[in-house]
């Protein structure tokens, strides 16, 4: 057999050397669920971004937290989305990108804080995005800059990026309320899943557990 050329498993041939070689998106990557945060991970990087003024990053990862949106949904936030007046509301509802079907989330007061502090220091209206991005031609932070960002307060507390990622951020809160009141169909619709069997598989429950609480849940 050539060097230049062998036989994928697949019986598809692979293209000679001298095409331009792409390597693998996950190469050197941990792949599988990425962990959520704990209580008092939440509360180191909480700190630390206080400590630290990081206006912007401290209202992103609170509203990351308690929002529990998928990064998309999260970034493509605008300020009148949150907002009411001068005012940050305790609830909003927004259109998943995904599904195409809306989900409500709650702003704690301590989030609230945050993200009105942020829109106050950078003078945002109420059409602009509200995590707006430096770079001209993305109006507001793109998912991978989130990623990046994410990967940032991740090491910032000494653990190890790779075990974590954007949805990390998502599954945080799901997974606290989950393991206080095992009520499944509660974090379905949090998280905005149109089946609860996503949801399970989403949080790692096991199976026995997961239908031992399904069975004890009118839907």
């Amino acid at each position: 057999m050539s060097l230049l050329s062998f036989t994928e498993g697949d019986g598809h041939e692979c293209p000679p050397s001298s095409a331009r070689y792409h390597w693998p998106w996950n190469k050197g990557k941990f792949i599988g669920q990425k962990a959520p945060l704990k209580l008092k991970e939440i509360w180191a990087i909480r700190i630390r971004l206080q400590l630290e003024n990081r206006t912007r990053d401290l209202a992103l990862f609170n509203l990351a937290i308690n929002s529990k949106l998928r990064g998309c949904d999260l970034l493509s936030l605008r300020v009148i989305d949150v907002t009411q007046g001068s005012r940050v509301l305790p609830r909003a509802i927004v259109m998943q990108q995904k599904t195409q079907r809306p989900v409500q989330f709650e702003i704690t007061e301590q989030t609230r804080s945050s993200v009105l502090a942020w829109i106050q220091c950078t003078q945002l209206s109420c059409n602009d995005f509200l995590f707006p991005s430096h770079i001209s031609t993305s109006p507001h932070l793109s998912t991978r800059q989130y990623a990046r960002i994410v990967d940032a307060w991740i090491e910032s507390i000494g653990l190890e990026s790779t075990g974590y990622g954007t949805h990390t951020m998502r599954r945080t809160k799901a997974t606290l309320i989950y393991g206080r009141t095992k009520n499944l169909r509660a974090v379905q619709l949090l998280l905005g899943h149109t089946k609860l069997e996503s949801t399970v598989r989403y949080l790692g429950i096991e199976v026995d557990d997961a239908l031992e609480i399904a069975e004890q849940t009118e839907v």
